[in-house]
This record gives C-alpha cells, structure tokens and sequence, in this order.
C-alpha cells in the first residue's frame, strides 16, 4: 500500500475517532465535553495537521531529487514537469473515496439528529443539538483537510490538464463524427427535438440522441423547426451540431434500429426504444472509461456533461445576451445556487420542499467556507424558481443573506407561460448563473437541476460534489 493511501486511511480513522468521542461525550456528561476529551481532540488535530505536513513535505523531496538527479547526469529538466505527472491511480480513487465517506457519514448523522431533534422526550434537545453541532464542525474541518490535501499534494496542474486533454478529445470525435467528407451518403441517425416535456427533459433527450448518434457512429440529425420553446428551432440559440451535414440525405427513413446499410434511422424516446442499447446511461466510452474514473467521482457524469456542452455551444447572440446577464446580476463570488422547483412537479414527481431546508445546505457551505477562507463580507445566494414568491421568502426570512434572481423569470416559468421564447431566455439565463455558481443547492427530480449540475462539470476537472440536497437520495 503506497503512502498515500496510508495517509488516507489514517485520516479516516482519526475522523472516525473524533465522531465516536463526539458521540459519545453528551450522553456520558449532558453539560458538554470533559476536558481530557477536550485534550484529545486537540491532539488528534495536531497529529492530522502534522501528518499533512509531513507528507507534503515527502512529496516536495522526492520531486526535487528527481530535478537534482536529471541536472547532476546532465539531463536538466522543466521542473514544473516533474509536478504535472499523473498521480497512481488507487491514489485518487482512495482520495475520492474518503472525501465521499466523510460527506456521507455527514448525511447520515444530519438526517438521523434531526429525527431524534423532532422527537426528543428522555434526551433533552439541547444535548442532542450540541452533539449534532460538534459532529458538524469536525465534519467541516475534516472536508478542509481533504480540500488541502487535494491543493498540495502536487497532482492540480495533472487534474487540469487532463480534463482539457479529455475533453479535447471527445469534441474532436464528436466534431468529425458531425461533419462527414459526404453528406449525402454518410449515415444519419435523426432525432426530433420536440418531445412532450421542459426544457432540460428536452435537452436531456438531445442529450440521448447524440449518445446513441456516437455509439452508431451515425452523424445525428436533429430536427426542430417548430420547436414548442422557439419555433425558428433550436439553431437559432445554440450553434447547429454540424457545417455541412443538418438534413437526412441519400435514401428512405427506417425506424431504429433500422440496419448496417440503411443511410438514415430515426430514433424514437428514450422511454419507447426497442431493444434498449448497452450505452445508454450510466454507461461511458470503454476507450476513455479508465482515464475518466481516474480524474472524475463520476464518470457517467462527466460524460454526460461533455455532451450537453456540445449541444449548448451558444450562437453569438446566445453568448452575448449570458454576458448582460452576468453583468446585471452584480454578483459576486462565492456564491451558492439554489434551484426551486415547484408548480407541476409538487404531489406528482417530487416532494415539497419550503426554502429553508434549502438554505440550510446554503449555510453549511458558507461556514466551510469561512472556516478555510476567513469571514466574508456577505454570504450571496442566486435563486431560480418557476414559483415567483420564493426570492421573497427567502429575503423576508433570511436578511442577513444578499439575494439574486430575477423574479420575471419566474414569471416566465409558470404553467401558461412556459413555452415560449421569453420562457427559453429566462430559463437560459438560469441555468447559466446557476452552473456558475461555487456551490449547487436543488432536488435532483428536477431536469433544470440536473442540467445545471452537468453543466458545472464543464467549469472544473471534477464539480461532482458541489450539489447539496438530492431528493429522494438524502433524507431531509
């Protein structure tokens, strides 16, 4: 077992010792900790901080003897290459593991507190708040050593730039696959945008279409003139999917999956295909799956926001419009974005869900952030809602929070009012502020929610944690 990984599982038993004093101290002595616990947590902070230091500086030995080495056989080297190699591959699995432990034993612990909080007879609730209190803020300074952790240990300038050479990598497939040397012979999968459901269902089904028109290696053709959101069609907002190939040419149109020869099949939705293909999600490109898990806590994800960035690759006026947005909206970072669905999917698909649990997650990614970064100025929160009294509630109940949103966009959002091209712009505009943000707050039975968490994977080598309330995933 290398190092690292040594280290990694020493930090998962210190957490794990520091949530069963924690545990453990309120109920053997309700008026607080006693000192000698006191006394060992404090030692089990510096043994983790001294650790961390030590192994950094192991790791900054062993780069400058390999620079030493290279210069005394007469072979001098660019240092910063010696900081850019990737790092083993169990390393950043184990790492990624850990961070997740800590966040899920975090979940567990919050929803598990929050019952016995509600329900508390024997135990008094102030115990049970001190204890879920203490388990929260070692829960925040164990995150911030695997944040360090992640900063020093010399592997960034790798994670950057092999999510640029990933990524690089599937546009280039994508774009030669788009854009065949003859059009009229090439084969064509064609795919109709107008699928009855929103706009990120509707992304999310172009989505489907561009995965299969990859795994055909068909050249996908999609069609949406008359598209509900904007009847010009889909190329009048986002930049078409190929330059030279965007009808179905050569031959007659076959249901999917149609044959080898046929020159165009349309493909049907993503609930009615028969047989169901192997590379629908959570699936990943077996030739980039390995490179993928090594740098993403999601591959699936990742994949699935390469694609979605292709297809929202905006028109100039697109682009233009997203700037004034930003520029309007006068907010600075960090920031956290919250997502609030309501209308129709409230009794039908998703829970109702009052602000506050949202700002609840809101705040605990504010007092991480302190706690690492020092006390800001004013804690900014972005909301996009289809329900245009959330950004009210949320300044009524929250006045020490800055608030950002448009309510017009809720407007637009609404039932009557949703497919239009007013509708298209504001849920755009949304999405962008949204997938911006430093940290993502929404309920996951959302498509709009989804849209914007793949679309911040786009922004950094691996966003896959930045999301803090999943429905039906994490019990609030």
């Amino acid at each position: 077992m290398s190092s690292m990984v040594t280290r990694l599982v020493i930090v998962a038993v210190i957490v794990w010792l520091v949530i069963i004093i924690v545990m453990s101290g309120p109920f053997l002595r309700p008026g607080g900790l006693p000192e000698d616990q006191v006394r060992l947590l404090n030692v089990v902070a510096r043994l983790n901080r001294a650790i961390d230091e030590l192994e950094e500086l192991k790791h900054s030995n062993a780069q400058l003897r390999l620079v030493v080495q290279a210069f005394t056989n007469g072979n001098p080297i660019d240092p910063s290459n010696v900081f850019s190699t990737a790092p083993p591959k169990d390393y950043e699995v184990y790492r990624r593991r850990a961070e997740n432990d800590i966040r899920e034993l975090w979940f567990f612990a919050r929803s598990q507190l929050d019952k016995l909080i509600r329900h508390a007879k024997e135990i008094s609730k102030d115990t049970l708040k001190a204890l879920r209190e203490g388990i929260y803020e070692r829960h925040m300074a164990a995150l911030i050593d695997m944040d360090a952790m992640r900063l020093r240990d010399g592997y960034e300038r790798w994670r950057r730039g092999e999510a640029q050479a990933l990524h690089t990598a599937v546009m280039d497939r994508i774009r030669t696959l788009q854009n065949p040397a003859d059009c009229f012979s090439a084969k064509k999968l064609i795919c109709t945008l107008n699928k009855g459901c929103g706009y990120g269902c509707q992304l999310h089904h172009a989505t489907y279409c561009l995965v299969m028109s990859i795994s055909m290696k068909r050249t996908l053709i999609l069609k949406s003139k008359g598209w509900r959101y904007n009847p010009r069609g889909f190329e009048d907002v986002f930049q078409p999917l190929s330059n030279s190939c965007l009808v179905e040419t050569g031959g007659n149109i076959e249901k999917y999956p149609g044959s080898e020869d046929t020159i165009n099949v349309e493909l049907p939705i993503i609930d009615s295909i028969n047989p169901r293909p192997a590379q629908l999600p959570l699936a990943v490109p077996k030739a980039l799956a390995a490179r993928i898990q090594q740098l993403h806590g999601n591959p699936a994800l990742w994949w699935i926001s390469q694609l979605l960035g292709f297809l929202q690759r905006p028109q100039k006026e697109t682009a233009a419009f997203l700037k004034q947005v930003e520029q309007a909206s006068a907010i600075k970072k960090p920031y956290v974005g919250i997502h609030v669905r309501r209308t129709d999917k409230i009794g039908t698909e998703a829970s109702y869900h009052g602000i506050e649990e949202y700002m609840s997650w809101a705040i605990e990614y504010f007092d991480k952030y302190e706690l690492a970064h020092g006390r800001l100025d004013k804690r900014r929160v972005y909301i996009a809602s289809d329900d245009d009294t959330v950004l009210k509630d949320a300044r009524s109940l929250y006045p020490n929070y800055e608030f950002f949103g448009d309510q017009k966009i809720a407007a637009s959002a609404s039932l009557k009012n949703r497919y239009t091209v007013e509708s298209l712009r504001g849920v755009i505009a949304d999405l962008h502020m949204l997938s911006m943000s430093d940290h993502l707050v929404c309920t996951f039975s959302s498509q709009v929610c989804r849209v914007a968490f793949e679309m911040m994977q786009l922004l950094y080598p691996d966003a896959s944690h930045s999301e803090g309330m999943r429905s039906g995933f994490v019990l609030i």
